[in-house]
C-alpha cells in the first residue's frame, strides 16, 4: 500500500507541487529517499527517526520507500522534513491517509520533534489553496500562510501536536494572518538642506518611478537624498505587497508573519557579488533587485562595484525580472525596481575644486565616471549633479518642505496613472511603451519642436527619446496637466545633461 501526502518545490516565486510518497515493504529494515533529494532532503530520514523515537515510535522492521514525485525535479531544502514524517505517519496508522492526501505540509525538524519554521509558506499556501488543500506548516510560520485566505493554515508546534490535531485529540485552531506594517517614516526630507533641484528630482522618480543618477562630491548628500525616498513612495497595493512578500518570504526575511505595505528599500555594499545582487547561489535564492521588486534599489557607489556586475542589471531593468539560468532549471524573478545610483565626480571625489583635486584631474573623471557603460547610463531617466551645500544653506534654520507634503503630490500623480493605466498592463509611467507611450506622453507642437531640436544636439539615442517623453509624462502628471506642454519637455531634458556627463 502507497500512502500520499504533498509538499512543494520552490522554483523562482512559483511553488511546484511534489507527491510526498510512502511505502512499507517486506524486506530488509531500511529508509530510503528517492527522487532526486539533495544531501538535506536525503539528511531528513534520520531526523524523522529520532523525531518519532522521542515520541514513543519505533520505526517497523521494514523497508521504508519515500519517493519525491515528480522524481525528475530537484528536491532541495529542510522543508522536507514534515511531509516525509506525514506520510509516515500515514502509512503507520496512526494520522488517516485520506487526510494526509488532503494536505500541504513544509517544515524542518528537531529530533526532539519540534518545527522549526522555514522560508516560503507563503507561495505554499497559494499552491495549497489553488489545488483545494490545507496546509501543514510549523507554528512560526502560520502567520505569513494564513494571509492566503483561501486556504485553512494548521500551524503546529510539534510532531505530536500534529498527531493531536488529526486525530481529534486536540485540534489546532486555523492560523490568522499578521499584522500588516504600514509606513512610519524616521528620515524626512525636511532634514536635507538645499539640494532642491535634487530633491524635486526625486520627486518625480517617485511619482513616475524613474531610475536616477545622482553624482557629486563626497557630503553633497547624495546618500540622505536617497535614504528619505521611502518616506514620500505611497504604500503598496495590497496585490503589490502580496507580490512583494512572496519573494521575501523565499528568501526567510518576513518578520513576525506580516505583510509589508511599505515599499523596500535595498541598499547593497559595493563589494556584493553577483548572486547577491542578481540572485543565485546553490538554491538560486532572490538577489537585491528582486528584493527591491515595487521598491527602491540604492546602489551607493555606483562605479566601485564591478564592471561586470553593473553590466548584469541592464536587462532587469528593460525587463523587470531576472532568470537565473541553472544546468538543471532556470529560475524567473521579478524585479521591478526603481535604481537610485550615486557616484562621485572622481575617486577622488573633489574633480572641480581646484583646491583639493588630485593631479590627474580632468583625466581621472573620465577614467572614473567611464566605468559605467554607455548602455547602462542610458537606461538612466534622469541623470544630475548635486553640488556641494554652501554654508548659507546649512546654517538655514527655517524647516523645508517635508516629506508629507511631498508625499501628497507623489500619491496624487500615481493616481492619475492608476487610473491611466486601469485597462493596460502598465502601472507607472516608467512602463509606458510602444503605443501606449505615443497615446500619453507625445506633446503638443511647441514640445514637439524643443524635443527634435535638443535630440539632434545631445544626440539622444530612441531609448534616451522615449525615456525623456516619460519623465515628461510625469512631471505634466505632477502639474495636473493632461498634455505634455514644452515646459515639461524642457524640465525633462535638463536631467539628461548634468555637468559631469557632458
Amino acid at each position: 500500500m502507497v500512502v500520499r501526502t504533498y509538499t512543494v518545490a520552490f522554483e523562482g516565486v512559483e511553488a511546484r507541487t511534489v507527491e510526498v510518497q510512502c511505502a512499507l515493504s517486506s524486506g530488509l529494515p531500511a529508509f530510503s529517499i528517492v527522487g532526486l533529494p539533495d544531501k538535506a532532503v536525503s539528511e531528513a530520514k534520520e531526523r524523522v527517526r529520532a523525531a518519532l523515537i522521542g515520541l514513543g515510535l519505533a520505526l517497523p522492521a521494514k523497508r521504508i520507500t519515500i519517493n519525491l514525485s515528480p522524481a525528475d525535479i530537484p528536491k532541495e531544502g529542510s522543508h522536507f522534513d514534515l511531509p516525509i514524517a506525514f506520510a509516515l505517519l500515514a502509512a503507520l496508522g496512526i494520522v488517516p491517509p485520506d487526510v494526509a492526501e488532503s494536505t500541504i505540509a513544509l517544515g524542518e525538524l528537531s529530533l526532539d520533534g519540534t518545527l522549526v519554521p522555514v522560508s516560503g509558506a507563503l507561495p505554499a499556501a497559494l499552491t495549497a489553496s489553488s489545488t483545494d488543500r490545507i496546509l501543514l506548516c510549523p507554528e512560526a510560520s502560520g502567520a505569513e500562510a494564513a494571509w492566503v485566505t483561501e486556504t485553512q493554515v494548521i500551524a503546529a508546534r510539534c510532531l505530536q501536536s500534529v498527531i493531536r490535531h488529526f486525530t481529534g485529540d486536540a485540534p489546532i485552531a486555523p492560523s490568522s494572518p499578521g499584522d500588516a506594517s504600514t509606513p512610519n517614516a524616521t528620515r524626512d526630507f525636511r532634514d536635507v538642506k538645499g539640494q532642491h533641484r535634487a530633491k524635486r528630482a526625486l520627486e518625480i522618480a517617485a511619482a513616475g518611478r524613474h531610475h536616477v543618477l545622482l553624482v557629486g562630491p563626497p557630503g553633497s548628500g547624495k546618500s540622505m537624498l536617497a535614504a528619505r525616498l521611502p518616506s514620500i513612495l505611497p504604500p503598496l497595493t495590497p496585490a503589490e505587497a502580496l507580490d512583494t512578500s512572496m519573494i521575501h518570504s523565499l528568501a526567510g526575511t518576513i518578520e513576525a508573519g506580516g505583510l509589508s505595505r511599505i515599499a523596500p528599500f535595498q541598499e547593497p555594499h559595493h563589494t556584493a557579488s553577483v548572486p547577491a545582487i542578481v540572485g543565485g547561489g546553490r538554491l538560486a535564492k532572490p538577489g537585491q533587485i528582486s528584493l527591491a521588486h515595487n521598491g527602491v534599489l540604492f546602489m551607493d557607489e555606483f562605479p566601485e562595484f564591478p564592471r561586470a556586475l553593473l553590466e548584469t542589471l541592464r536587462q532587469p531593468i528593460e525587463t523587470g525580472q531576472v532568470v537565473i539560468a541553472r544546468a538543471n532549471a532556470h529560475v524567473r524573478y521579478p524585479c521591478r525596481f526603481m535604481l537610485i545610483a550615486a557616484a562621485n565626480p572622481c575617486r577622488c571625489g573633489y574633480l572641480y575644486d581646484a583646491s583639493q583635486a588630485c593631479g590627474r584631474a580632468p583625466k581621472c573623471g573620465d577614467d572614473y565616471l567611464g566605468k559605467i557603460s554607455g548602455p547602462l547610463l542610458d537606461r538612466f531617466d534622469m541623470r544630475l549633479e548635486v553640488p556641494a551645500v554652501d554654508l548659507d544653506a546649512l546654517q538655514d534654520q527655517a524647516d523645508g518642505e517635508s516629506s508629507a507634503e511631498i508625499a501628497k503630490r507623489v500619491a496624487a500623480a500615481r493616481a492619475l496613472q492608476s487610473e491611466r493605466f486601469a485597462s493596460s498592463e502598465e502601472n507607472t509611467n516608467a512602463d509606458m511603451e510602444g503605443q501606449v507611450l505615443e497615446l500619453h506622453a507625445f506633446p503638443d507642437a511647441d514640445g514637439c519642436a524643443l524635443l527634435k531640436s535638443a535630440a539632434e544636439k545631445i544626440g539622444l539615442s530612441a531609448r534616451g527619446y522615449h525615456r525623456v517623453l516619460r519623465v515628461a509624462r510625469t512631471i505634466a502628471d505632477l502639474d495636473g496637466s493632461d498634455t505634455v506642454a514644452r515646459a515639461h519637455l524642457a524640465e525633462a531634458l535638463s536631467y539628461r545633461l548634468p555637468a559631469q556627463m557632458t
